[in-house]
């Protein structure tokens, strides 16, 4: 099989599991759990994701705000992705990097405790760049980079109007 659309499909069918997955749950808080999210903090950054009845770890639905346009976006439940919610809402000025990621500097470091040592964004994905302290947005493909995390991915449109953006306002969605 062609190994571009493995990688795709790899990609695609997580999503998917964890969009039906989330589209079952009725909590009206922003993280889609029977249990409420630990509050953001040093200590709390660093304990296990919390989890559905069924075991399934949880996410959080986010909004992005692109040149006046909402774009849907989902944040994972790693810690680094839950100590970036506690900074929510975020405006930020996007700089252009490699013609292939938008990134803005963080008001103050992640925690990456637990994150792997690096990544392989795909477009519409969100991470941070801890060795930069940047959130870094993907509107094209780019290379495997040491010390990134990924956080999260933005609804299909959104990389479309990442890429002309020049800010990001982010913020639990509504």
């Amino acid at each position: 099989m062609n190994p571009t659309l493995l990688r795709a499909l790899a990609r695609v069918v997580p999503a998917a599991a964890l969009l039906l997955g989330m589209t079952a749950c009725t909590d009206d808080s922003p993280f889609s759990s029977a249990s409420s999210p630990e509050p953001a903090s040093p200590q709390a950054s660093t304990a296990p994701a919390a989890t559905t009845p069924t075991g399934r770890t949880t996410a959080m639905n986010i909004r992005l705000t692109l040149d006046g346009h909402h774009i849907a976006a989902t944040l994972n439940d790693s810690p680094t992705a839950r100590d970036f919610a506690a900074q929510l809402p975020l405006t930020l000025s996007l700089r252009d990097l490699n013609q292939a990621e938008k990134i803005a500097d963080l008001p103050r470091k992640l925690s990456t405790s637990g994150a792997p040592e690096g990544a392989d964004p795909e477009v519409g994905d969100l991470a941070y760049y801890a060795p930069w302290n940047q959130l870094a947005t993907y509107y094209r493909d780019a290379p495997y980079a040491t010390g990134l995390v990924i956080l999260g991915h933005m609804a299909d449109g959104g990389a479309e109007r990442l890429a002309t953006a020049d800010e990001i306002t982010i913020e639990a969605a509504p």
